[in-house]
This record gives C-alpha cells, structure tokens and sequence, in this order.
C-alpha cells in the first residue's frame, strides 16, 4: 500500500505534469475516444503498435485530475509492452480497482488509485483511459487478421 501522502503527490503530479499530452495526426496511430457519460472526461488516445507492442502512446482532451492523471500514468507503464504484457497489467488494474487480488509490483505508480473503490462515482475517472485503450487493442487485433 502507497502512503496516502505519497499517491496524491502521484496523481497532481501527472495531472498537472501530464506525459505525452498531445494529439497526433499519422495514421499509422490507432486514435480512439473514450468518455464518460456522467461528466465532462472526454479523452482520445493515439497509440502507435508495432510488432505487437505498443511503441508510442499520447492522449488529449478535457478531463479531471484523476482521469487526466491515470492516462499520463498508463502511457508511463504501458509503452515499450506488449499486448500481452499490456493486457496482464489491465488486468491487474482493474482487480485493484475492484477490491480484487492484483500484483502491486507490475501497477507502478497506477497504486495510486488502491482505494479509489472508497468513492465509487471516481472508479469511472480511473477506468476512461484505460477502456479507450481495450479498444484500441480490439481495433489492433482486428487490423492483423
């Protein structure tokens, strides 16, 4: 467990330091948006794959401080992984956020969120880039075929 002290210092860090916060025009990116339908987080992502892996990943959009800062956080863990990495870590993920077994070691600084399950209206702000990336992926696999 993270101290609390520790995970908001993570999480204002990302949302006002945001890595890779900018929009790409190649189409060699797969962009897909991803919102929430309670408030105004609306992002797109712009994730480049190559060889199975992801290689390059930006976001851009309006969005709170913790959708804002789990995009930057996942884009820091994510690049240089494959699919199938990628998928293991979303997978971990999403149990931390629903109160289930997860390994803290491949989350990083994604802790952050351990007891965002607390406020149950901010596991959507938590999850938004995290689901636009399930369907980039989606969208990478059925480009393969």
């Amino acid at each position: 467990m993270l101290d609390p002290e520790l995970r908001k210092e993570i999480i204002m860090e990302h949302y006002l330091n945001p890595i890779n916060r900018n929009s790409i025009e190649d189409e060699r990116y797969i962009k897909v948006n991803s919102n929430s339908e309670t408030c105004i987080d609306n992002i797109d992502l712009y994730i480049l794959f190559e060889d199975d892996k992801i290689k390059d990943f930006h976001f851009n959009g309006e969005a709170c401080a913790i959708s804002t800062s789990a995009a930057s956080i996942m884009i820091k863990l994510l690049v240089g992984k494959t699919i199938s990495e990628v998928k293991e870590i979303m997978n971990n993920y999403y149990n931390m956020i629903n109160e289930k077994d997860y390994n803290e070691d491949i989350l990083e600084e994604a802790c952050c969120y351990e007891d965002i399950y607390k406020q149950q209206n901010r596991i959507g702000c938590a999850t938004i880039p995290w689901k636009g990336l399930e369907k980039a992926i989606k969208e990478y696999e059925n480009r393969k075929k």
